[in-house]
C-alpha cells in the first residue's frame, strides 16, 4: 500500500465520524457526567487498544494540554500483576470485569476500546458494567462485533479497517480530553 492510499483510507475514517456526532455527544455526555459527578473512568482494551486505554486515562490523571486538577481514571490493562492474577485464577475473559467488580463504584463509568468488538474480556467488562447498574461507552470498529448494544453507548467507527477504527478512537480520545480540559479549567 502506497502512502497516498493510507492517507486516503485514515482521512474517510475520520471524516466518517460526522455520521455518529449522536453518538459522540452521547459519550461526551457520559463521560463529562462522571466526571462532574466526581466519578472515575474505568478504561480497557487489549493490544493497541489497552495502549489507548492507558494513553486517555494518563490524560485525564497527568494533563492533556491545559493545567488543570487530576482527574479520576484507571486503565485496567496497565497492571500486569493483576492481570496474570486474574487470567490464572479466573480466565483470560474476566481480566478486565473481576477489576470492575473491585474498583467500581456508584456513579463511575466504564470505557472499552476494541477494534473488533469480539474480545470475550471485553463483552465481560460490559456485562459486568451492566450487572453493577453502570453506564458505559463502547469504542468499536469492524461493524461493533458482539459487544455492539452492550454500552450504554457505542461509538461505532464505519468501515472494516481494525486500524482505521484505533486511529479515530485516538482522535476521539483527544477530542474527549479538549473538552475535559474546557470544563475542568
Amino acid at each position: 500500500m502506497s502512502l497516498e492510499k493510507s492517507l486516503i483510507k485514515s482521512v474517510g475514517a475520520l471524516e466518517s465520524l460526522a455520521g455518529i456526532k449522536p453518538a459522540i455527544d452521547s459519550a461526551s455526555e457520559l463521560i463529562l457526567g462522571c466526571l462532574k459527578g466526581g466519578g472515575k473512568l474505568l478504561v480497557c482494551g487489549n493490544g493497541g487498544s489497552a495502549a489507548e486505554a492507558s494513553h486517555f486515562s494518563t490524560e485525564l490523571v497527568g494533563r492533556f494540554d491545559r493545567n488543570r486538577r487530576a482527574l479520576p481514571a484507571v486503565a485496567l490493562s496497565a497492571d500486569g500483576s493483576l492481570i496474570s492474577c486474574i487470567g490464572n485464577d479466573y480466565g483470560f475473559e474476566h481480566v478486565f470485569a473481576r477489576q470492575i467488580a473491585g474498583l467500581a463504584k456508584p456513579g463511575d463509568l466504564v470505557v472499552v476500546l476494541t477494534s473488533s468488538g469480539k474480545s470475550p474480556d471485553i463483552i465481560e467488562a460490559l456485562n459486568e458494567a451492566r450487572r453493577l447498574g453502570l453506564q458505559s461507552v463502547a469504542f468499536l470498529g469492524r461493524g461493533g462485533g458482539p459487544a455492539k448494544g452492550l454500552a450504554t453507548c457505542d461509538l461505532v467507527i464505519p468501515g472494516d479497517s481494525g486500524a482505521a477504527a484505533q486511529e479515530c478512537h485516538l482522535f476521539l480520545i483527544h477530542y474527549f480530553c479538549e473538552l475535559i480540559d474546557e470544563t475542568f479549567k
